[in-house]
């Protein structure tokens, strides 16, 4: 990778590799190692904050198969986490999905693919805020035993307001660059791990002891997907399985500021893949033996309960010790904001750096030697979007779930993609190039499309997602159209206002053998 004099400066095509371009862009260099990288990747994930937001309509959507289902979302997350290790070792560059599928597609499909990772990352950043939010209220109402303050999340404007609160600290720990950005997320990833063992263990003990709300006993089908009663269900409870495995990438987006960058972001990334899924499975079947998936007052059917599944179960399976697992999620959500700020300032850097967005997102803070506008940037636009689908919604955490489901399934789908054609040259000239280089991206990425196309078409049915929904059509269909569209008509104006990246001059297609 070439080094130019300065972050902004236009790289000098005479001293440019035959890599199409890449060039650093003035971040910390060698600044995160191994343990670190998995740490943030974790954080970034969030078990916590996905499990509690994610259970509830994983069993709507599959009942007892939500492990199977777990499986399935697992299987095209390591297959694409595998291709790209691949695009990391051959081109480590933190424009990731943007940088890599301009090289192999060209600018416009470059530019989309960096486009769905920004707008995947501020729809999590608005619905980890509001997790946050309501998790800070709840430990406020446990803490001082009074119920009443567990409903101030409920009003509006108090609730808009905290979640400005929220924003404004974590992008005040991301500006500061990734030494404290890890520092904060050795402390925070740790407590949650704890607590969800802990939780799923005392789950387990109570349904030994018989003194379980809804207890179902433990079967080897619930590990099989096939048992899903439609095609439709399958696929929503795959985008749902996919949310939650999401947010490993962040790993590659740091990949020039970690120590041996073409080996160490793709050793992370599926390290965080394999404890994840770990976890998940553990806690998946904890909550199915202790709660089951009725619709009383703490099975996970009841739909009063989905979007906050641990806010309902801590207290049963805890007892006084239900508080940690309050603050477990608070202090996911608030980690995994913070976490969550590296992948779309990173993916904004490169894109202002290759002059694909404004010039301005190029620029980094001379003291921290982070992305500064990119992360206030990407602040300001998440608090945004989720004030006003605060105001939208009757259900936020659910059709941001869902709107977030397609988004990742269409950029890590572009990438996975991406991996296939810029290898097509060596795919066929040993095994493990044709494993790693050519079937498994390929394979995740047809499934990640079959999963966006299935929840594209379901998420035009008003009654998708919450119920809400905007001139007859669902809010989730609505939101990503919007997202999509704006990502078009911003696309068409940067190519007018600065053509050098859509011309090739910046960042050019090519393949590995160039």
């Amino acid at each position: 990778m070439a080094h130019t004099p300065s972050p902004s400066a236009t790289p000098d095509a005479s001293a440019l590799p035959s890599a199409g371009g890449l060039s650093a862009k003035g971040l910390s260099a060698g600044s995160i190692g191994l343990l670190g990288a998995t740490v943030i990747g974790i954080s970034c994930i969030a078990p916590a904050y996905t499990l509690t937001a994610s259970l509830g309509p994983t069993v709507a959507a599959v009942g007892t198969q939500m492990p199977g289902i777990f499986l399935v979302g697992f299987i095209p997350m390591l297959l694409v986490a595998l291709g790209y290790r691949e695009l990391n070792a051959a081109m480590p560059d933190s424009g990731t999905s943007f940088t890599w599928a301009t090289r192999a597609f060209g600018p416009w499909i470059g530019w989309m693919g960096g486009w769905g990772l920004i707008v995947a990352t501020v729809v999590v950043l608005s619905n980890l805020a509001g997790v946050a939010v309501d998790f800070l209220y709840l430990a406020l109402a446990q803490l001082f035993n009074n119920p009443a303050l567990a409903d101030l999340t409920n009003n509006v404007l108090i609730n808009i307001v905290t979640c400005l609160v929220f924003m404004v600290l974590a992008c005040y720990v991301s500006y500061r660059g990734m030494e404290t950005t890890k520092a904060v997320q050795y402390v925070l990833v740790a407590f949650q791990l704890i607590v969800l063992v802990w939780f799923s263990v005392a789950a387990l003990i109570e349904y030994g002891n018989g003194s379980a709300f809804d207890e179902l006993a433990f079967s080897a089908s619930w590990f099989n997907p096939f048992l899903v009663p439609s095609f439709s269900a399958f696929a929503a409870g795959v985008s749902l399985s996919i949310f939650i495995f999401w947010g490993w990438d962040v790993t590659l987006t740091m990949n020039e500021e970690t120590k041996n960058p073409k080996t160490t972001p793709g050793r992370a990334a599926t390290l965080t893949v394999a404890i994840i899924f770990a976890l998940y499975i553990l806690v998946a079947i904890a909550a199915l033996m202790f709660a089951g998936i009725g619709t009383g007052e703490l099975g996970l059917g009841n739909e009063d309960i989905q979007g906050n599944v641990f806010a309902a179960l801590a207290g049963p399976v805890m007892g006084p010790f239900a508080i940690l697992l309050s603050l477990a999620v608070l202090s996911s959500s608030a980690a995994s904001l913070q976490s969550t700020f590296v992948g779309p300032a990173r993916t904004m850097l490169a894109m202002g750096h290759y002059k694909a967005f404004p010039s301005r997102f190029a620029s980094i803070s001379p003291r921290f030697k982070s992305p500064g506008f990119a992360t206030i940037a990407a602040a300001v636009v998440a608090w945004g979007f989720y004030a006003v689908l605060r105001v939208l919604s009757t259900d936020v955490l659910t059709d941001t779930i869902l709107t977030l489901g397609m988004m990742i399934c269409f950029y890590y789908g572009v990438t996975a993609f991406a991996c296939v054609w810029y290898f097509r040259a060596e795919a066929f000239s040993n095994a493990r190039a044709f494993f790693l280089k050519f079937l498994a991206p390929l394979v995740g990425g047809v499934i990640l499309t079959v999963i966006f196309a299935t929840t594209l078409i379901d998420s035009m049915n008003p009654e998708y997602g919450s119920g809400s929904n905007i001139g007859g059509l669902g809010l989730v269909f609505v939101l990503a159209m919007v997202l999509f569209i704006s990502g078009i008509v911003l696309m068409l104006v940067q190519r007018r206002i600065n053509p050098s990246f859509f011309q090739g001059k910046t960042l050019t297609k090519g393949t590995s053998l160039d």
